[in-house]
């Protein structure tokens, strides 16, 4: 009996030993794109990208991708779920092969806000403001740098939901031509008394007619975001822009918390079915 239980023990040693040698042989890394840190002048410090190329992706190929710019594009943020979605519809929907640049953040209160002088603003946003620098980065260096390096086509897409859908609205009206593409979910347009939302028509105005498509989402969110997405989509539809597209797509069993990733479905869906419709 003695002589059987020290051969049990044995055994488990065995087996604990082959099962960890094995565990130790099967692990790599897992990898769906690459990070890269760049040099802000604009900023004064340095960005994180994550960048996930599409499968096939070959620089000398003379093949050129649509690009996502997604902010709130940190690998703890947005970035992991958006680029599942896009692999999906890639994959299963015969959606175009896609780059996709997350753009990393390091305060977005302070980069996705315009100045206020709102004071309970200024006290809960302290840094807050700076939405104009960020802008300048996106244009003067973070855009040269993507073209620059990837194979980058015509189609650049924005995509901004909450704070980051208030920078994508104000980078539509104050510089449309930098996307011509944007995806604004949950926008935050109460920011400073809807400052931004009671100037959009002065804005609209001036604008050179341009085949530009936007798209306006939210879900169940409070009256107020509710309204004021409702209040962007009807400005931009009633725009004398011939060549502006513009959808609004309401979610109501969305909330703020769950609406990016079912809204970022949808919306691959109608842009999968407006381009097979074109082909």
């Amino acid at each position: 009996m003695q002589y059987l239980f020290k051969f049990f023990l044995v055994l488990c040693a065995v087996v604990t030993i082959q099962y960890n040698r094995l565990e130790a042989q099967d692990a790599r890394p897992l990898s769906i794109g690459e990070t890269l840190e760049i040099n802000s002048d604009v900023l004064g410090e340095k960005r994180t990208l994550n960048i996930y190329l599409p499968p096939g992706y070959d620089n000398s190929q003379n093949v050129s991708y649509p690009v996502i710019y997604l902010l709130d594009g940190s690998l703890n943020e947005d970035f992991l779920h958006i680029v599942g979605l896009v692999q999906f519809f890639e994959m299963q929907m015969g959606f175009p092969k896609t780059i996709v640049v997350g753009i990393g953040n390091v305060d977005r209160k302070r980069d996705f806000t315009f100045h206020t002088d709102i004071a309970s603003l200024t006290k809960t946003y302290p840094t807050t403001g700076k939405s104009a620098l960020f802008i300048d980065f996106i244009e003067k260096e973070l855009k040269p740098f993507i073209r620059n390096k990837y194979k980058t086509g015509k189609q650049e897409i924005l995509l901004g939901q909450s704070l980051g859908g208030l920078v994508a609205t104000e980078i539509f009206f104050k510089k449309p031509g930098l996307f011509n593409n944007y995806i604004i979910v949950s926008p935050s347009l109460w920011w400073d008394n809807e400052s931004l939302l009671k100037a959009g028509k002065t804005y609209l105005d001036t604008h050179l007619d341009s085949e530009i498509k936007v798209t306006v989402i939210v879900g169940k969110e409070g009256k107020q975001m509710e309204d004021d997405a409702q209040a962007l989509a009807v400005l931009l539809q009633n725009s004398k822009q011939k060549k502006l597209k513009v959808d609004f797509i309401t979610m109501p069993k969305e909330d703020h918390a769950t609406i990016l990733h079912n809204a970022i479905y949808e919306v691959f869906l109608r842009m999968n079915k407006e381009l097979k419709k074109n082909k």
